[in-house]
């Protein structure tokens, strides 16, 4: 499952030195401040075990998704811009952790789960070929939940005797999940179609 993790970061790997360093430090505190979570709920319950590799994982993740959402919506002129940043960046978060920790497809164990690798490649790519303006965005989430989609059809195409298996899961909970996402692609996708029609903020006068 972590292979897909590296093309997540993509975008953000050649710009993150073109940040101001309080951005970068007040992503970090807050990303530490998260993680203080799970630290103090394993002291107090054996529900939440997590290990270094796991505490890497999230640290990771997190700061990924905080350096994403400061380099993407810098280059928006609004506040409906943001919040579209702020939402896809979410889902694509939402996407990769919920993979991770439990599996989209069954288990999070399912090989079938690796096909979630492509959701993010258009996303990605999506993305990069809009230079992220807000039209192009809001094409690219309709096409990724086109996308999500087409993993789950596939899915079930490829074996249903198998998906309905215990380590492939629930049909039934296989077709929720995957609907979930793409109401919450196409909700980003309005949200960036929304940002479009808004136009640029215009500039602070003094």
């Amino acid at each position: 499952m972590l292979r897909f993790v590296p093309v997540f970061f993509t975008t953000t790997k050649s710009t993150a030195m073109t940040m101001q360093p309080r951005n970068i430090a007040r992503i970090a505190l807050a990303i530490g401040f998260l993680l203080l979570i799970p630290l103090v709920a394993m002291q107090f319950t054996k529900e939440v075990v997590w290990d270094l590799f796991d505490f890497a994982v999230a640290g990771t993740l997190l700061f990924g998704t905080g350096l994403t959402y400061e380099v993407v919506a810098s280059k928006g002129g609004n506040t409906a811009y943001r919040v579209a940043v702020g939402a896809a960046v979410a889902v694509v978060l939402l996407l990769v952790w919920t993979n991770l920790a439990v599996g989209l497809i069954g288990s999070e164990n399912n090989p079938a789960n690796l096909m979630y690798g492509g959701v993010l490649a258009v996303a990605i790519s999506g993305a990069l070929a809009a230079r992220f303006r807000p039209r192009g965005m809001a094409r690219t989430l309709l096409a990724t939940a086109l996308a999500q989609i087409g993993v789950a059809v596939l899915a079930l195409l490829i074996g249903p005797h198998q998906v309905a298996s215990e380590e492939a899961g629930n049909i039934v909970d296989i077709l929720s999940v995957n609907a979930f996402f793409v109401v919450l692609w196409i909700g980003a996708a309005l949200l960036f179609r929304r940002a479009s029609v808004m136009g640029p903020a215009p500039e602070p006068t003094i």
